[in-house]
């Protein structure tokens, strides 16, 4: 004690002095932490912590592409939280949308490309045609930011516009999501690994099918815009009818994951994988040889009348446009060539030699579009 003479000032110190000789502090104990993932099976792990399997975060986002309907409303279906149904279905999407490249690929296989080019040629005999390309609108909510409005496409809601490339059958080849509804057709075209690989020369002389929105090259076909000779009109004819299967497609992706046609309502960063996890889960439905969704008689004869409009292949008078609205043709599935007098060939009546002639049509456009 004659040590801490001068160091023990008051009687507080003098306290803690004896706090910390007799009462000594525990030592402390360091148990070994259980290992759940070893103790516990897999239905007794999900129980003990309450969590979503597996199975319900694939159903919850398979409803949630099914319905198009708010995340609440998803997330009431198994009673979990909108925000956990948020993190479920983004989770999910990217898993799906990673398999893009097994599932969504263009041909490469010469024996592929030569299949894709003989289904393509029985639909209207337009030769080396290995895909159809064109844009579609999926609407999103407001992106919100400093530049919303680049969101705003044409028709006046905001939205992502989406390029893709079917072949003949109804199956995806290529698609790309992640432009907004302001950028035209040919933009996305221009600035897409699709176009980088034509004009490399990957595909050789092959082609493709597009509308009057792209500019024609030597492996990019689309309609003359103003046909005058029967092989011209021919050739716009064979041109429509073998661009034709991308419509079916977007029209098929949309009724079986309506989603797509109502809107998704999600963050705009978010839009991009479900959009390409419904296109893979499309490829795979497609696959599978999975039933087609029903078609209502106006959307199949509206796009029968749209695909001829926008190629100048008819030009309906007023009256006859107002008759065709008032007396509901497209309730009575009239076929839409009849009900306008469409001055196209009946090909019923095309000889070989018309059809000749429409192939040397073909190859003429190739040559004198322009080299980029």
């Amino acid at each position: 004690m004659e040590d801490l003479v001068g160091i023990l000032t008051d009687d507080e110190d003098f306290i803690e002095l004896i706090d910390l000789v007799v009462r000594q502090r525990r030592r402390k104990v360091f148990r070994q932490r259980e290992n759940h993932f070893q103790n516990w099976n897999d239905t007794e792990f999900i129980k003990r912590n309450q969590a979503v399997s597996p199975e319900g975060m694939l159903l919850i986002t398979l409803r949630f592409f099914a319905t198009g309907s708010f995340l609440q409303v998803v997330g009431d279906f198994i009673g979990i939280d909108k925000s956990t149904a948020s993190r479920i279905i983004w989770k999910v999407s990217q898993v799906i949308a990673r398999l893009y490249r097994e599932f969504i690929r263009m041909p490469s296989d010469p024996e592929e490309i030569k299949e894709i080019r003989q289904s393509f040629y029985n639909i209207a005999r337009f030769p080396k045609c290995i895909g159809a390309v064109d844009c579609t609108h999926i609407r999103i909510s407001s992106p919100g930011g400093i530049e919303p409005e680049i969101y705003r496409n044409r028709k006046g809601f905001f939205s992502m516009n989406v390029q893709a490339i079917s072949d003949a059958t109804g199956k995806f080849q290529n698609v790309v999501c992640r432009w907004p509804g302001s950028s035209h057709d040919s933009t996305i075209f221009n600035n897409s690994h699709v176009r980088a690989q034509f004009e490399n020369g990957v595909y050789r002389d092959e082609v493709l099918v597009g509308d009057s929105g792209y500019g024609i090259r030597s492996y990019l076909i689309t309609p003359l815009t103003n046909p005058n000779t029967p092989a011209e009109q021919l050739f716009n004819e064979s041109q429509i009818r073998t661009r034709n299967p991308i419509e079916r497609v977007f029209g098929v992706w949309k009724r079986r994951f309506p989603i797509v046609s109502f809107g998704i309502r999600v963050k705009t960063e978010k839009v991009e994988a479900i959009a390409i996890a419904t296109a893979v889960l499309h490829n795979i439905a497609h696959l599978l040889k999975e039933p087609l969704p029903p078609v209502a008689v106006e959307e199949e004869a509206a796009l029968d009348f749209v695909n001829a409009a926008n190629n100048m292949l008819v030009i309906p008078q007023l009256e006859v446009l107002q008759h065709f609205v008032t007396e509901n043709i497209l309730g009575k599935k009239v076929f839409l060539y009849e009900a306008f007098n469409l001055p196209i060939l009946n090909r019923q009546k095309k000889d070989s030699a018309m059809i000749c002639e429409c192939s040397h049509l073909c190859e003429g456009v190739k040559n004198r579009a322009p080299e980029v």
